[in-house]
């Protein structure tokens, strides 16, 4: 138990709790940085696209939007990683066989893909209800009247504009991927020792309560650590919003 040595204690395997909850934060935190990063570029070049286009266009990739919507993300996510660890498998025992390095490479990939994957739809409707009520402004015009190409225009005058809503809306999908990380890997199919993250360290720990033994330090700490976490990246979106919007802050004279 914790103590004066091991003040958050030791796991079931003698290892100090501390340095495996900074290693499984560090860990999660990796995984919501770059899942958040697949969906920032996909939603916001879908979002960007559909609402500077308008018409057809904006009609055929919002209905995608739409299609994927009906879809239950963790279950794709779910699919995708066991369809992938099969195929994994398979290699594994066959001629050619895969490193180990190699493997979890591939199985950080797929949760990485996976995990962005399925964040980037609201990010892509934000953007594009954005787009559509700045690509009538006057200074778009005016861009336009000067020879700037579509590109341009998106790059350097609508979307510079929509950084405000895009940052505040990535600090609040840092901690959704991180609970779809944490839930994946306490199903098994998220990060697999001899690494761990949050998820894997709570999953571990909640397997040492039962009638016989209550080892109540290796699921509270891992998981207080979540909570905080996720409270921290909440205060933070909450600090951006009203930097980028000052009026909207509360402050009041």
């Amino acid at each position: 138990p914790p103590g004066g040595q091991y003040w958050l204690g030791t796991d079931v395997h003698g290892r100090d709790l501390l340095s495996r909850v900074c290693g499984g934060a560090r860990l999660s935190l990796l995984v919501g940085l770059v899942g958040t990063a697949v969906s920032l570029v996909i939603g916001v070049l879908w979002g960007a696209i559909a609402g500077y286009c308008g018409g057809r266009w904006d009609a055929v990739l919002m209905r995608c939007v739409d299609v994927f919507y009906s879809m239950p993300s963790i279950i794709f996510v779910i699919v995708l990683i066991t369809t992938l660890n099969a195929l994994l498998g398979k290699w594994q025992n066959g001629p050619e066989r895969l490193s180990d390095a190699a493997a979890q490479w591939l199985q950080f990939t797929a949760l990485f893909g996976g995990l962005g994957a399925v964040s980037w739809l609201p990010m892509a409707r934000i953007v594009r209800g954005q787009v559509l009520s700045l690509r009538r402004r006057a200074f778009v015009d005016a861009a336009r009247v000067l020879g700037a190409g579509h590109w341009r225009i998106l790059r350097r005058h609508i979307l510079p504009n929509v950084y405000g809503v895009i940052s505040v809306y990535l600090t609040m999908t840092v901690p959704s991927i991180i609970l779809y990380e944490s839930f994946l890997s306490w199903l098994g199919l998220g990060i697999q020792p001899p690494q761990a993250s949050l998820g894997s360290l709570i999953a571990s720990g909640s397997e040492q309560i039962n009638s016989i033994r209550i080892y109540w330090w290796l699921i509270v700490f891992p998981g207080g650590m979540l909570a905080l976490t996720l409270l921290a990246l909440n205060f933070v979106g909450d600090a951006l919003r009203d930097a980028w919007d000052p009026r909207g802050g509360g402050e009041t004279e």
